[in-house]
């Protein structure tokens, strides 16, 4: 990966440059955070023409080594109004590898109405008016590609909501069995549709092996880093046989399932949208309990979800949408939240962002508790066709709660707060705070220490030690972010020493150069901190890493807890 592809939409033109030399050893994360820190104003608008668009590989993308074929799309966001990273499995990260892209850069804005498809090939790109697969939804854009371009081209594209400009707007990419995977949050899905891109095409003619620097040691290297996933209970057998959905009667157990808009820790119908129950769903209709959303993916956590006639509905079915749509939103039927998984992967919505802030919309009367029926509607006619009611749903969590005038809008700079109520599990709490992209488990995720035990164990009820827990996974997320490897892998580098070592030793052997963890952990935290810097020249201070008032003042059932965390001790997050 020797070439970086510029794209300007204001002139229509593409550029082939060579890497910069302070570029050379980054990759994912670290290569995405680093150019929209250099090269994006931070107090620009994030739909102007001054944001960009970057998409890069991980370092170890496009090569054979186990669930490493992942890749991640950052830019300024128009919901946090910071910097902001998303990763993504598919197809398109080892295209774009070995046709030799160490990341693409979309930026500029054209000044017309026209909409465009931007083809990267190996010479560069060619931009093309878009007229065929405008308003279609995410399936039939694949669709269209797989029959006009070719079944083996990948696919990064829109769904309404990003024609729209919503800021609940995601990036889709094709999978390898033409489902759908996101850039989910943080409205990047709307910095795309600012730039007019419907889709970007990849085509993979002329794309070669990436050289190693020594072949040996890189297949010794991933057969032992392979051993670790598949031994470890979480990442080798719990995810595979229910995805991530096991988590729900697990954070049930624990207090930790907000419910019904943040209110109780527990929800009475949890077994009825667990992990357990889509198992036995899958398996009773001929559906797919283990699938990879990636190449060369191990863990293999995703799924395809059937209806009662076999008949495909969704899949990558996770826990953080069932929970939202089940839990937060009181949606009893898995069937019925499968179905709107269905849509929001179509429409290209975040499946976190939308779910929550549905639920403050139900809290605020403007649907029922738990009617999966409206919310399909309001999918269907109001956000896809950006009705007024549905341009103010598509402002997200924040927005809505700040129109009907709520006071418990589970945000932290203006991104809707997940699956694990941070009352009963600080360690998640402190990451929700401190972290640069807004509310987001994946960022530090503390609940594999807190309550999986895996790494150690932190009491979660305690605030002892959360700091400098969330502290200490942020970095190495940072750096795991940047290889192009899944977050899942976490689980067994936390357990197995060989796991990170493998990873040390895969870096290595690819690139002929003698990394250590230290070298690791010094990428997680250079990461962060061009992340922080650019947030605070945006305008996202100190006082923006908290959580919503309403977690201090009402205790939650039934551990009868607030957040107590103080401000000081958060503040010295940054300590390093």
């Amino acid at each position: 990966m020797d070439k970086i592809l510029r794209v300007n939409m204001t002139d229509l033109t593409v550029k082939v440059e060579p890497v910069p030399a302070d570029w050379a050893g980054l990759g994912g994360r670290a290569l995405t955070s680093t150019i929209v820190a250099a090269e994006v104003p931070p107090t620009c608008h994030p739909l102007g023409p001054n944001n960009k668009l970057v998409f890069a590989p991980g370092l170890l993308s496009g090569t054979a080594a186990s669930n490493a074929n992942r890749f991640s799309c950052g830019s300024k966001s128009p919901l946090t109004g910071g910097i902001k990273e998303c990763s993504a499995g598919g197809t398109s990260s080892g295209l774009i590898a070995r046709l030799g892209y160490k990341a693409i850069i979309i930026e500029g804005k054209p000044a017309g109405d026209t909409w465009y498809t931007v083809v990267v090939h190996k010479d560069g790109a060619t931009i093309k008016p878009e007229t065929e697969v405008l308003r279609l939804g995410t399936f039939a854009t694949v669709q269209h590609v797989n029959e006009h371009y070719g079944e083996d081209f990948g696919v990064i594209t829109l769904g309404p909501a990003g024609e729209n400009l919503m800021a609940i707007a995601n990036i889709s990419v094709k999978d390898p069995e033409s489902k759908i995977r996101s850039f989910g949050r943080g409205g990047l899905g709307a910095v795309m549709g600012s730039k007019k891109v419907k889709m970007i095409v990849v085509n993979p003619e002329g794309g070669v092996a990436l050289r190693l620097a020594d072949p040996a040691k890189f297949k010794a290297a991933n057969q032992a880093f392979t051993k670790t996933l598949l031994d470890h209970p979480v990442s080798g057998q719990g995810l595979k046989k229910y995805g991530t959905a096991v988590l729900v009667n697990v954070l049930n157990e624990a207090g930790g399932l907000p419910t019904k808009n943040f209110t109780s820790g527990q929800c009475a119908h949890h077994d009825a949208i667990s992990g357990e129950t889509m198992y036995e769903n899958i398996v009773a209709r001929g559906g797919e309990p283990s699938h990879n959303c990636s190449p060369s993916c191990q863990i293999q956590c995703s799924q395809i979800y059937n209806d009662k006639d076999g008949n495909y509905v969704t899949s990558g079915f996770e826990y953080e949408t069932i929970w939202a749509l089940g839990a937060d939103g009181m949606v009893e039927d898995l069937d019925v939240i499968a179905e709107i998984d269905n849509v929001f992967d179509d429409i290209g919505v975040d499946s976190i962002e939308t779910p929550v802030m549905l639920a403050v919309a139900m809290e605020a009367g403007l649907l029922p508790w738990g009617d999966g029926k409206r919310i399909l509607e309001l999918l269907r006619n109001d956000i896809t066709h950006a009705t007024p009611l549905g341009r103010m749903l598509g402002g997200g969590t924040g927005h809505v709660g700040r129109a009907f005038g709520m006071t418990r809008i589970p945000v932290v700079k203006n991104q809707a707060i997940p699956a694990y109520d941070p009352r009963p599990i600080k360690g998640i709490g402190v990451t929700y705070a401190t972290t640069t992209m807004g509310a987001d488990h994946t960022a530090g995720y503390a609940i594999a220490t807190n309550i999986l035990n895996v790494g150690g164990k932190v009491d979660p009820l305690s605030n002892d030690g959360q700091v400098e827990l969330s502290r200490n996974l942020q970095i190495a997320t940072a750096a795991i972010d940047s290889t192009g490897l899944c977050l899942f892998i976490a689980f067994p580098a936390l357990d197995i020493p060989e796991c990170l070592g493998g990873v040390i030793d895969l870096l290595n052997a690819r690139y002929g150069i003698n990394l250590t963890g230290d070298d690791v952990i010094a990428l997680g935290k250079q990461v962060l901190k061009i992340e922080h810097a650019f947030n605070l020249a945006a305008g996202l201070g100190p006082e923006t890493d908290r959580l919503p008032e309403f977690f201090e003042l009402e205790a939650i059932e039934p551990h009868n807890v607030k957040w107590d965390m103080d401000q000081k001790e958060l503040a010295s997050f940054w300590n390093f």
